[in-house]
């Protein structure tokens, strides 16, 4: 979100406020009440009216991000085939067609050549083991142990691709469009703008974790483009005592003072509602103070870790020091959850550049170290959730940018990999221990039932009772690859 809000009225109205917000409240209640289009010029626009289009299965969305590309090979796709063929090149396998298909058009193969214009591709073997798992018999690799214990709740996508072999994939995951075409609205904000609020005292799109970098899209990572600021994410701290930056009223202000000077606003903004009994917007901005003023002293609470037990703290890994930072996010997103919001976006891997999970050489000890930072903490929300009786109507989606190529690199990595990877989604309606699509015997190119990313986006859409199509916007275009196709094959 972005941090001052550019519209002078706005700016305005929050320097009468007193309270630093941002406009964060007042975007929230502007749009539940149907009015506030001014941010995208669509002034007589009247946005939808929070209801799903259908009964939905899903009430809410904790998404997973792996920030850098998270290798499909040593995850949740193993290919012995890498073992069998480790050290030759692609041409002198069996599989020296796999360059010539046509999915590999219009995006770079990152291969060097030798002094003839043979591909130097040596394939490179898995870097760990994998073995079946769960009553499914699913394969997952031996660093997501606790994840592949999870395994029968979770349907696993081997078939995604995308068109963008840099990191401006990252955006590309989140908003459908290639980062050159520039920002568009995110799936979180899509959600925030299709649906009302479960809960009046929290915001419905939350952003926790160091989102992606500024150079693979930013903020825009969470952003709304043109639905308007009011559906950014809200990037929230798991510190109770700062939980909301540019949210707290000041160090010097006490509580009883802000109520105070809440209860004189709204005693003077309620005699102007007399005067004024048809302003929209002047009832939608006294809600705004009262929904400010019930954040700041609700969000505090919610990101309170030290209140659950010390065994659910045990259960996401807040015991251990390589899994307690993680583990904290995915405690604080079921917390969240529980209480009403909408869309939880957590982010793992950031490191002010592409990304940690960006393994152009030392894999199997940067993979291995990164696996056991997020995969008990994983397991242990979707276990969680499950016996809250949340996992129902929650859906868990775990994704990356793309995946990696199944040759080495530097010797000892793996280069991006655009044209097959996975991802897998859990619980709100989606069937579970099952495998969707297939990439061919090395990994390289989705081959059965291919999904691009917005099919993702349209899944969490469909799940949650909302089309897409339905969700149009007078003056912008979307294209038919915006809106993408529910994965029929994973909805129970």
């Amino acid at each position: 979100m972005t941090p001052f809000p550019r519209r002078t009225p706005r700016r305005a109205f929050l320097a009468d406020l007193g309270m630093g917000f941002t406009g964060l409240a007042l975007g929230a209640m502007l749009h539940r009440d149907g009015v506030a289009r001014a941010s995208s010029g669509l002034d007589a626009w009247a946005p939808p009216d929070g209801r799903p289009h259908f009964e939905p299965k899903a009430k809410r969305v904790i998404w997973l991000f792996m920030i850098g590309g998270t290798s499909h090979l040593e995850s949740f796709d193993p290919k012995p085939e890498l073992n069998r063929h480790a050290g030759k090149t692609i041409e002198e396998s069996p599989h020296a067609g796999v360059l010539d298909s046509p999915y590999t058009q219009n995006v770079r193969i990152a291969v060097p050549n030798d002094a003839n214009g043979h591909i130097r591709h040596e394939l490179y073997p898995l870097q760990v083991g994998y073995r079946k798992r769960g009553e499914s018999g699913i394969e997952v690799s031996d660093w997501w142990p606790c994840v592949g214990d999870r395994v029968d709740d979770l349907a696993v996508i081997r078939s995604l691709y995308t068109t963008n072999d840099n990191h401006g994939a990252q955006l590309q995951f989140h908003t459908g469009r290639h980062s050159l075409e520039g920002p568009f609205p995110t799936i979180g904000s899509w959600v925030h703008y299709g649906l009302g609020a479960l809960n009046d005292e929290l915001p419905q799109f939350v952003v926790l974790g160091t989102p992606i970098a500024d150079c693979c899209g930013g903020m825009n990572g969470h952003g709304a483009s043109y639905l308007g600021p009011e559906h950014d994410g809200v990037s929230l701290a798991v510190d109770p005592k700062d939980p909301l930056p540019f949210a707290a009223p000041g160090p010097d202000v006490s509580h009883e003072e802000q109520a105070d000077s809440f209860e004189l606003i709204d005693r003077l903004n309620r005699i102007s509602a007399v005067k004024y009994p048809d302003d929209a917007q002047l009832r939608a901005r006294i809600k705004s103070y009262e929904l400010a003023f019930r954040m700041q002293m609700s969000v505090p609470e919610v990101v309170d870790l030290e209140a659950e037990t010390a065994e659910t703290q045990a259960l996401y890994g807040l015991d251990r020091d390589e899994t307690r930072e993680f583990g904290r996010l995915c405690l604080a997103a079921r917390r969240l959850a529980e209480r009403g919001v909408r869309f939880v976006q957590i982010f793992h891997g950031s490191n002010g550049g592409a990304g940690a999970w960006d393994a152009h050489s030392n894999l199997r000890s940067g993979h291995q170290r990164l696996c056991t930072q997020v995969d008990r903490p994983m397991a242990g929300l979707l276990t969680d959730l499950k016996r809250r009786g949340l996992l129902d109507d929650t859906l868990v989606v775990w994704a990356t940018e793309f995946g990696r190529t199944p040759g080495s690199q530097n010797g000892d990595g793996r280069d991006h990999h655009p044209f097959g990877f996975s991802c897998w989604m859990a619980g709100g309606g989606i069937k579970g221990g099952v495998v969707h699509g297939a990439t061919d015997e090395l990994g390289f190119h989705a081959v059965e039932d291919r999904h691009y990313v917005t099919d993702i986006h349209a899944t969490v859409l469909h799940q949650l009772g909302l089309d897409s199509r339905r969700l149009e916007v007078p003056g912008y275009k979307r294209l038919d690859i915006d809106h993408g196709k529910p994965i029929a094959g994973i909805i129970a």
